[in-house]
């Protein structure tokens, strides 16, 4: 006659002096929760275990909903700080010029783009030659262009930020960098009345970098001030 296996003498006194240690390890728990069932037959419905069972699976969605929220947040909270510092580096040049070449510089740096363009558009034909020594940072459009780059063929209001993927950038935005640009901020500049729009073009080689499907609200906040900023060079 065959008898089941003892457990030894020492395991069994530290089960017993700390039940704990099994009740929060879930490998064991369910290991003793199986044998507990094989134990029982095939006929016979533990409903204790199946009511444990989706509890567990309950507490797992309800960790991973937690990690989620947590990891949101810190990227929430990354993304605010980079906004933060591009904004303050762009408020410390005291010259027009050294405000554009902060703005490829350091800025883009900052947010981590591998382009910048600042268009704005212009009735005065010759105003290319007068910004000719800016043209990497700065583009002069004729009126109607912010308008027509943003909807490219699509009807409907115009946003004050569009994040979107694209197959290849614009010549006239990017340059020799056209090829390499895979999605783009766009940020409409409203420099006030009387005045005609601009915009800030911030291009990536990352496709993933900018998506119609992100929140906005921390791009929409620079836009704000990046248009102040602007609106006092052009005063």
């Amino acid at each position: 006659m065959s008898s089941s296996p003892k457990i030894e003498d020492a395991l069994r006194e530290a089960i017993i002096s700390r039940p704990d240690v099994i009740l929060d390890d879930t490998d064991v728990m369910n290991a003793l929760i199986a044998a507990n069932e094989r134990s029982m037959g095939a006929n016979i419905v533990d409903l204790r275990g199946i009511a444990m069972d989706r509890m567990e699976s309950r507490l797992d969605r309800l960790e991973d909903t937690h990690r989620s929220v947590i990891a949101a947040a810190y990227e929430n909270l990354a993304g605010t700080n980079q906004i933060h510092r591009a904004i303050l580096r762009m408020l410390d040049p005291i010259a027009f010029e050294d405000f554009l070449k902060e703005l490829s510089g350091e800025v883009a740096e900052i947010l981590r783009v591998d382009a910048v363009k600042l268009v704005l558009e212009s009735t005065q034909g010759d105003m290319d030659l007068v910004l000719g020594s800016l043209d990497g940072v700065l583009a002069v459009a004729d009126p109607g262009f912010v308008e027509d780059y943003l909807a490219q063929g699509r009807h409907g209001a115009t946003r004050q930020v569009t994040l979107r993927q694209i197959q290849g950038g614009s010549e006239f935005l990017y340059g020799d960098k056209a090829d390499w640009i895979k999605s783009e901020a766009c940020l409409m500049l409203d420099f006030g009345p009387g005045r005609l729009p601009g915009l800030l073009v911030l291009g990536a080689e990352d496709p993933h970098m900018f998506g119609p499907q992100q929140g906005t609200d921390l791009l929409t906040f620079f836009t704000g001030v990046f248009e102040r900023i602007m609106r006092r060079w052009l005063s």
